[in-house]
């Protein structure tokens, strides 16, 4: 829906609030046309439940309204003496149009000093659940949310099993798109395994401001930009998902809006200059190694030797592919007594892999040679052409919402006859610090700035499922952070002297009071 639909149906909706509350606005001792005005009328709702009036903003925030809108509906209902369960279940079950019969039908009376305190237990427990999912809620979808690594396209940066949280402020909290959703889950209901979400009733893209703007060799978790998936394992090219709805994914971004790129060699090279990464980033490329003696230990050699993707062999075993070796694991592993040869495996310039942006047989790009390549940027004008076509067909058209025809050796715009465009948002090239055993960019192409979910700062758990018993958590990676120079520290003993001393400090001060 587009904003002035969304504003026509905003102000339907407050017709269909004033006609089925003003009688009740009057019996509160307000005026009816109170009822009729947006925004204000909620503001003198919340002052007709005895309720604070940043409960307005609360009706107004997606996700977090359809859990407020039922708990203003019941409060209404209860500040006219409509307390049963039967009026409760009424309420919501008719989404609020009981209003409409307490208006014009019943015979109630305004209880000004009503009790706030729910009147049985039950009552009291389904409140607490419901204000936490709402404080939970409004915490994950606007400031900071957690996140798992799944793969190992990060490693020794970020390993699988790491549990993150990821800052929404830092890039700026995206308005949710989808409004009809269920809260604090993706795409998912998790045990259902059934679709968490109703993709008809989008909101445009918003976001609030942030305080930073993404830099070279930020890790940024995304929404994947071509997601047809119906769950992980099942893709769907016909499949429809809103872009807050994609599956998150965590890249390195490597090529900023208004950068030239290049691969060389598996190399990247940003406006002419090799891209240094950070220390804790540690490049890793695939080998072919023969051995002397048949197979490694493969557990035994991931530990020993920081190897990150376990090997796969040959038919009599004799040799191996390393999907993932870092410099400083090669250096010693070449001296392991059971290595006969390591070869690289690296990509020749100019052969083509189909598989590899822009999927276009014009163009002999490779995992390791790629480019060079215009990453666009918003405002940029660039020249269109049935050459470079192939490199922003998708943005043109998925991403900012054109029509695309081609006829003969023209290109038609929204019908028209184009040589130029004109980009209108910021885009990203993200990868993977693991370049032979990563989807990424070179893959799919360009991430759009509406597709930013946020940074990741902090690992509170990681956990190893090849480990055995506690060495299954990664007791040197509890509470680190994702950025900084140098090795990880973890803050994880500070954290919980921290805790106890204030759980102790609490039971203190309550005894002190008690006494």
């Amino acid at each position: 829906m587009t904003l002035m639909q969304w504003f026509i149906f905003f102000l339907i909706v407050q017709g269909i609030h004033g006609l089925g509350t003003w009688k009740l606005y009057i019996k509160a001792s307000r005026q009816a046309w109170e009822a009729f005005v947006p925004v204000y009328n909620a503001v003198i709702l919340m002052k007709i439940i005895n309720r604070p009036w940043w409960w307005t903003i609360l009706l107004f925030l997606p996700i977090v309204n359809l859990i407020m809108f039922a708990v203003v509906w019941v409060e209404t209902a209860r500040s006219f003496g409509k307390n049963s369960n039967a009026d409760t279940i009424l309420e919501v079950v008719t989404l609020g149009f009981y209003n409409y019969y307490l208006n014009y039908a019943a015979d109630i009376k305004y209880i000004e000093d009503r009790s706030l305190q729910p009147r049985t237990g039950l009552g009291d427990w389904v409140s607490s659940i419901l204000f936490a999912i709402v404080a939970a809620t409004i915490v994950h979808t606007y400031f900071i949310q957690p996140f798992t690594i799944p793969t190992s396209s990060l490693e020794k940066t970020l390993l699988v099993g790491d549990f993150l949280f990821v800052s929404k402020v830092n890039y700026g909290a995206r308005i949710p798109m989808t409004t009809i959703a269920a809260p604090m889950v993706h795409d998912t209901i998790p045990i259902l395994k059934k679709k968490s979400y109703l993709a008809k009733y989008e909101l445009p893209y918003m976001r609030i401001p942030g305080f930073q703007k993404i830099k070279h060799n930020d890790i940024v978790v995304f929404n994947w930009p071509v997601d047809t998936m119906l769950d992980m394992r099942h893709t769907d090219k016909f499949y429809y998902k809103p872009i807050d709805k994609k599956t998150n994914y965590v890249k390195r971004c490597v090529g900023l809006p208004g950068d030239s790129l290049e691969v060389r060699n598996g190399f990247v090279f940003i406006n002419g200059k090799q891209n240094v990464l950070p220390k804790r980033a540690k490049l890793q490329f695939s080998y072919m190694v023969e051995t002397n003696n048949g197979p490694f230990n493969t557990y035994q050699l991931a530990n020993r030797y920081d190897i990150t993707d376990f090997p796969q062999y040959n038919q009599d075993r004799s040799v191996c592919y390393f999907p993932a070796i870092s410099d400083e694991a090669l250096a010693l592993f070449k001296n392991h007594p059971n290595v006969k040869s390591i070869t690289p495996l690296k990509d020749e310039k100019g052969k083509r892999d189909a598989g590899i942006f822009p999927n276009n047989p014009d163009y002999n790009w490779n995992n390791d040679f790629f480019g060079p390549l215009y990453i666009p940027q918003a405002g940029k004008t660039i020249d269109i052409n049935l050459n470079v076509l192939p490199l922003y067909k998708r943005v043109i058209t998925a991403y900012e919402g054109n029509t695309l025809k081609v006829q003969g050796n023209q290109i038609l715009i929204n019908g028209k006859v184009a040589t130029t465009y004109t980009f209108k948002q910021d885009y990203y090239w993200m990868m993977g610090d693991n370049r032979h055993n990563s989807q990424d960019a070179r893959v799919w192409g360009f991430v759009p700035f509406d597709h930013v979910v946020g940074k990741p700062v902090f690992i509170w758990m990681s956990w190893d499922s090849n480990a055995k018993g506690f060495d299954k958590i990664r007791w040197d990676r509890l509470f680190t952070t994702v950025g900084g120079s140098g090795q990880p520290v973890s803050y994880f003993i500070p954290f919980l002297v921290v805790l106890f001393g204030w759980t102790g400090y609490n039971k203190w001060r309550k005894r002190k009071k008690n006494s």
